[in-house]
């Protein structure tokens, strides 16, 4: 059922669309949810992630591990963590990629443009309730 005679329903243009995506748009998609003592404070439900933000990994293998976000890779999709990492056959270890909807962040980095977004996001949200 289409909501929105404006945004296309088709699975291919959605696909293509997500795929596409340039980076300040991946930058949007890559948000993960607060934590609930963030959520309370800020009144806000989800950011989008960045280097240096404090997460804990909420599902798969690695679920219940916490870190620091060493890099936000738009490419791919995925982040990287500081603990989250495998041994390679060579003794090095490589970075595990984890989706940016499947963390938690529990301590962000703020500097005035996070705070900015914080505070428009904030008052959005209490305007809806």
């Amino acid at each position: 059922m289409k909501f929105s005679a404006d945004v296309s329903s088709s699975r291919r243009k959605s696909r293509k669309a997500h795929f596409s995506a340039t980076s300040d748009v991946r930058r949007k998609i890559m948000s993960a949810p607060l934590s609930k003592e963030l959520r309370e404070k800020y009144n806000v439900r989800s950011i989008p992630v960045r280097k240096d933000d404090e997460v804990m990994v909420v599902r798969g293998t690695y679920k219940g591990r916490e870190g620091k976000i060493t890099q936000v890779y738009r490419k791919k999709w995925v982040i990287h963590i500081d603990r989250v990492a495998r041994e390679k056959v060579n003794g090095a270890t490589a970075p595990i990629g984890i989706s940016a909807s499947k963390v938690v962040v529990t301590k962000l980095k703020l500097d005035k443009s996070r705070l900015a977004i914080l505070e428009r996001k904030g008052k959005k949200e209490a305007m809806k309730q």
